[in-house]
C-alpha cells in the first residue's frame, strides 16, 4: 500500500466526547506513536481526558503541532456542528486537519472556506482507493493471521498491533495491515474496510494482503464481529478476502451482550463464535486455525485478570493472554501464532 504523507505530530481533538469508548483514536494514536501526539484538546465541559499535555489549537502549534487529528469516532461517524468553530479554530492557528470520520471534512462548507482561506489541508483518511476490485478468491502467497471477535470495540487493533511487534522481535518478517482510521493513522497506510461497497470489500482485502514471500507475515487488523447485528458485513469480507491461515479471537470477559445493543442481543458462548469464524476462513484457506485468544481485561485487576485468562484458555485448550499485559502468557500466544 502507498504510505500516506501526514502532516505531524498531532493535535488529539477530543470535541465534546465524553465516553472513553468513543475516543479511541486518539487512544491508539497516545499508545502506540506517542511520539507524534503533542496534546490533546476538549471542548468546554468535556471531562475526558488521556493524560497528553492539554493544549489548544495555537498553543500546540507553537509546540511544532502540524495537524490536528480528530481523535474521536461516535455512532454513525459524523462531525457534529458544535465541533466546527473548534476545528475552524485549528485552521486558523495554522493546522491542518484529519478526520477518519464517516463525514469528509470537504464536505462541511465551513470548513472548506476556512480552509482555503487559511492556506490549511483538509485530509480525510475514511477514504478507500479508487478501482477496488471484487474477490478473486485465488490463494496466493505468504502468510495471514487476522484478529477476530466476539464483538466491537474489544481489542482488535491494539492484538494486532502487539503481534506485529512481538513478530519482528523475534526476527520474523511481518506488516501491521490497517482496516480502521486509527490504524490507518499509526501505520501510515490500510484500507477504510468499512467504508468500502459491500461487493467489493473482500477483493480491498485481497489488496491488502498481496501475495508475498512464502515467510512473510501479513498481521490483519479485524474489524466487527460476525455476530454482531450491525457489522457482521465488514467482518466476512475481511474474513472472505485475506484468506488467513491463523486466526486471532479478541474477547472481553464481562461482555454478555453486543455493545450499545442491550440485553435483546446477548453475545453467544466464544466456542460457537470460534466455530463460526473458522468455518467460514476455511472456505478459503482449508487448514486455517485458531491460534488463541486475546482477552481484553483492562477493567480487572492482575489477580482477577489472570483468573480469567488461565480459566478461559483451559476451557478452550488454547493460549489466553493480555497483549496489554504482556508477558509469559502472551509469549506463549505469540508462539501458537507462529507454530507450523
Amino acid at each position: 500500500m502507498n504510505p500516506l504523507n501526514l502532516p505531524q505530530p498531532y493535535l488529539l481533538f477530543l470535541a465534546d466526547v465524553s465516553d472513553p469508548r468513543y475516543a479511541k483514536t486518539a487512544q491508539g494514536l497516545r499508545d502506540w506513536v506517542p511520539e507524534q501526539c503533542t496534546g490533546e484538546w476538549a471542548l468546554p465541559g468535556n471531562p475526558l481526558r488521556l493524560g497528553l499535555p492539554e493544549l489548544d489549537p495555537i498553543e500546540a502549534r507553537a509546540r511544532g503541532a502540524r495537524a490536528l487529528v480528530v481523535g474521536v469516532a461516535p455512532v454513525g461517524g459524523r462531525i457534529e456542528p458544535a465541533w466546527v468553530p473548534g476545528l475552524i479554530a485549528a485552521l486558523e492557528a495554522g493546522l491542518d486537519l484529519i478526520s477518519g470520520m464517516h463525514t469528509p471534512l470537504s464536505g462541511i462548507p465551513e470548513l472548506a472556506a476556512a480552509a482555503e482561506r487559511c492556506g490549511r489541508r483538509l485530509i480525510d483518511v475514511r477514504i478507500p482507493p479508487p478501482d477496488l476490485p471484487v474477490a478473486s478468491g485465488r490463494p496466493r502467497s505468504g502468510k495471514r493471521l487476522l484478529t477476530v471477535g466476539t464483538d466491537c470495540a474489544l481489542g482488535k487493533k491494539y492484538t494486532a498491533l502487539a503481534l506485529t511487534r512481538a513478530f519482528r522481535a523475534r526476527g520474523v518478517d511481518a506488516d501491521f495491515r490497517a482496516t480502521g482510521q486509527t490504524g490507518i493513522l499509526i501505520a501510515g497506510s490500510g484500507i477504510p474496510v468499512d467504508a468500502v461497497k459491500a461487493d467489493f470489500l473482500a477483493g480491498a482485502a485481497e489488496l491488502l494482503s498481496p501475495a508475498a514471500h512464502p515467510d512473510h507475515w501479513d498481521v490483519i487488523e479485524g474489524q466487527g464481529a460476525l455476530v454482531h447485528p450491525g457489522y457482521a458485513a465488514v467482518s466476512l469480507g475481511l474474513l472472505q478476502g485475506s484468506q488467513p491461515d491463523v486466526l486471532v479471537l479478541c474477547h472481553a470477559p464481562d461482555r454478555t451482550h453486543v455493545s450499545g445493543y442491550g440485553p435483546g442481543f446477548p453475545l453467544p458462548p466464544v466456542e460457537e463464535v470460534i466455530a463460526l469464524n473458522l468455518a467460514h476462513a476455511r472456505l478459503r484457506k482449508p487448514e486455517a486455525r485458531m491460534a488463541g485468544v486475546s482477552l481484553n481485561t483492562g477493567g480487572l485487576d492482575e489477580a482477577r485478570a489472570a483468573l480469567a485468562m488461565d480459566r478461559l484458555g483451559d476451557r478452550l485448550g488454547l493460549p489466553c493472554a493480555d497483549p496489554v499485559r504482556g508477558g509469559e502468557r502472551f509469549e506463549r500466544l505469540v508462539s501458537a501464532c507462529l507454530a507450523d
